[in-house]
């Protein structure tokens, strides 16, 4: 199964779209499921619910950070390599839906209430973000197949 696919099942088992994403390339980070879903908990619902940055865009971010982040805080070169990977993939998403922010995505105008939406058939109909995950895992995983990781 691809990551697209993978992160597609995840979300409609009910994770939200960081941890759908993030979980997705658990295997390929070296971690745990537990610990991929913890450390991605946060960034659903555009980190909380407040329609900041697309959950799915946090989880490739998240998992680029793995993958080929820097690690020297005087390493400036490195930071701004990485940064450009940032800033490319996040690029990569928008030129497929126009916008990075959840409440762009989903014509939001802000913060919700912290308490999730019941996923119902209703839910999964009405929303895009299944579609949105499938395709954030697709980015990294195509630049993962042109670039291989940096070693664990």
């Amino acid at each position: 199964m691809t990551h697209e696919e993978t992160a597609i099942q995840n979300f409609m088992t009910g994770y939200n779209c960081a941890q759908s994403v993030f979980l997705a390339f658990a295997p390929d980070l070296g971690l745990s499921e537990d610990l991929a879903l913890r450390l991605s908990s946060s960034f659903g619902g555009g980190m909380g619910r407040l329609r900041e940055v697309c959950g799915a865009v946090s989880g490739i971010l998240m998992a680029a950070g793995v993958l080929y982040g820097y690690t020297s805080p005087t390493d400036d070169e490195a930071k701004a390599a990485h940064y450009a990977l940032v800033q490319d993939l996040a690029g990569r998403f928008r030129d497929l839906h126009g916008a990075i922010l959840c409440r762009d995505l989903l014509g939001k105008t802000g913060a919700e209430s912290p308490v999730p939406e019941a996923r119902t058939a209703a839910y999964y109909a009405q929303r895009p973000c299944a579609r949105f995950v499938g395709d954030a895992a697709r980015i990294l995983e195509e630049y993962m197949a042109v670039h291989p990781p940096k070693p664990l």
